[in-house]
Parts: structure tokens; C-alpha cells; sequence
């Protein structure tokens, strides 16, 4: 048995509040937590990060902010909503291309960050993982160009992205 179906074994026996307070890692939305505890148990993980897919896509736009609350902005420590020790530690490996950025890319970031802000009332997200500094101001950058209902459709597929890596994180117990 692989390390994916071992974790998923474990998630599957877990009590029904451990099992909210390890996926609230993965998505801080209340409504995603609580509807995937339902779902279980679930037979594969494809069964689960197909569930976790369907029923982020089913949330409304009211959870998909609330979701994007647990995170840090892009070059930055904290989210704006405390999260556990193992979510922080993730949100910084996901954010490892902007550790040695130069730091006039950061303030450009934090200047981004701050009109993404200001335009859509909340802060920007991005799939991070493997993108350097550079690409996610770009995105940024690109993204501020949309307009409002476009932009809230893109950031909630981004978190989807982010949940799906987290997923595979809590699965293998990092």
C-alpha cells in the first residue's frame, strides 16, 4: 500500500472534529471542511481529490473568500486568519520563490498586492508552488486586468490548486 492510500486510511478513521481540523490545512472554508467530512470515507484518493474538486466548485463566492483569508499575501508570513503550525509551513514552502528575491521584486509585489487588494477586497492567490518571484507578479500584473466576476472564478481556481497539493500533503503525513 502506497503512502497516499496509508494517509488516506488514516483520514478516513479519523473523528469527525480531527478530520475537520486536518482538511481545515488543506481549505480554511468551513463549508468545504464540513461537506467533505460528510463524503467520507472515501474508497481512493482520486475518489477524494474528486470530491474536493466538486464540492469547492459547488461553494459559493461567500466561501471561496473566506477560504482565501487563510492565506498569506504572496511574499509574506502570515495570514490574516491563524492557522495551524503545519498550514504556515506549508503556505511558506508553496511561497519558496520569493525567499531570495531581490528586495526591490518584493516591494513591486507588495505594491501588487496592496491595488489587487484595493480592486477586488481581497488578497491575491496564486497556485505559488515552483513559480519565482518574477511569474507571480506577472500574474498579478495580468490579473488585475480582469474584471471583478472573471477575477473571483480564477483566484478560486488557483485555491482549488493549492487544496489539491495540500491534500497529497496530508495525505503523506508532511
Amino acid at each position: 500500500m502506497n503512502a497516499l492510500n496509508a494517509g488516506l486510511n488514516r483520514f478516513n478513521a479519523l473523528p469527525v472534529e480531527t478530520a475537520e481540523l486536518e482538511l481545515r490545512k488543506c481549505c480554511g472554508s468551513a463549508n468545504w471542511i464540513r461537506r467533505m467530512v460528510q463524503e467520507r470515507p472515501f474508497t481512493t484518493v482520486e475518489q477524494f481529490c474528486e470530491a474536493a474538486d466538486r464540492v469547492w466548485r459547488e461553494l459559493s463566492p461567500v466561501d471561496w473568500l473566506e477560504a482565501f483569508r487563510h492565506h498569506p499575501k504572496i511574499g509574506k508570513k502570515k495570514a490574516v486568519v491563524r492557522n495551524s503550525t503545519a498550514a504556515q509551513r506549508w503556505a511558506s514552502n508553496e511561497q519558496a520563490g520569493t525567499r531570495d528575491a531581490r528586495p526591490e521584486l518584493l516591494e513591486a509585489l507588495a505594491t501588487g498586492n496592496h491595488a489587487y487588494e484595493a480592486r477586488f477586497g481581497y488578497i491575491f492567490i496564486v497556485c505559488a508552488t515552483g513559480k519565482s518571484t518574477e511569474e507571480m507578479l506577472a500574474l498579478l500584473r495580468q490579473r488585475l486586468q480582469n474584471d471583478a466576476g472573471a477575477e473571483i472564478r480564477v483566484a478560486a481556481e488557483e485555491q482549488r490548486k493549492i487544496t489539491r497539493l495540500r491534500i497529497e500533503k496530508l495525505l503523506r503525513g508532511e
